[in-house]
């Protein structure tokens, strides 16, 4: 099976993507939303994975607050954007299934911009295992992605569970607002 991303963004759709969040910080719009709250829940210089970096703005953001920080996506074009765009962070392209210890240990995980959502459908608890297997004994993972898909938080959740994570909080926004039964987005903070 074919991950949901690359069936549903077009090459073109992807590429203007890639550019997107370039514009919007040219435009003076925040793109650091996501990054701020990583990085409150992170101890300074804490080791953290950015799954399904896209380009790299939330690693890149990381990275200039002192994480030692490593990016990865399962699309090629992408992460060839995001290393043109950040020169020198370390961008990978890796599904996310595929993740093992010989990445070494991460103190935090962070999937930000509906990775979930856009997985090979039914391979969400497989790439939850293996983010499992990369997170550091106590060590957090983030996920934020919309309500409106196939993938639910209660999907997550249960994947979560099986990890041997434990839900620490849902908030509707990076901000940190409430998460309701009729909220469009969902920030989910799970503890190793």
């Amino acid at each position: 099976m074919t991950a949901r991303w690359f069936e549903e963004w077009s090459a073109e759709q992807r590429a203007a993507y890639a550019e997107r969040f370039v514009g919007l910080a040219a435009a003076g719009q925040d793109v650091d939303g996501e990054a701020r709250l990583v990085d409150a829940l992170a101890d300074r210089g804490s080791r953290i994975l950015d799954a399904g970096c896209g380009t790299g703005r939330v690693a890149a953001a990381l990275a200039a607050r002192g994480h030692d920080v490593l990016g990865v996506d399962l699309d090629p074009m992408l992460v060839a954007a995001g290393q043109r765009q950040y020169p020198g962070l370390p961008l990978a392209e890796l599904d996310l299934v595929a993740l093992s210890p010989s990445l070494g240990t991460f103190d935090l995980i962070v999937s930000a911009g509906n990775v979930m959502v856009y997985l090979v459908p039914g391979s969400e608890r497989a790439v939850l295992a293996a983010m499992a297997s990369v997170l550091a004994p106590g060590g957090r993972a983030v996920f934020g992605f919309a309500t409106d898909r196939g993938y639910t938080v209660a999907g997550l959740d249960e994947d979560a569970a099986a990890a041997g994570w434990a839900l620490e909080g849902r908030y509707a926004t990076w901000q940190l607002d409430p998460f309701l039964p009729a909220s469009d987005w969902a920030v989910s903070i799970y503890r190793g």
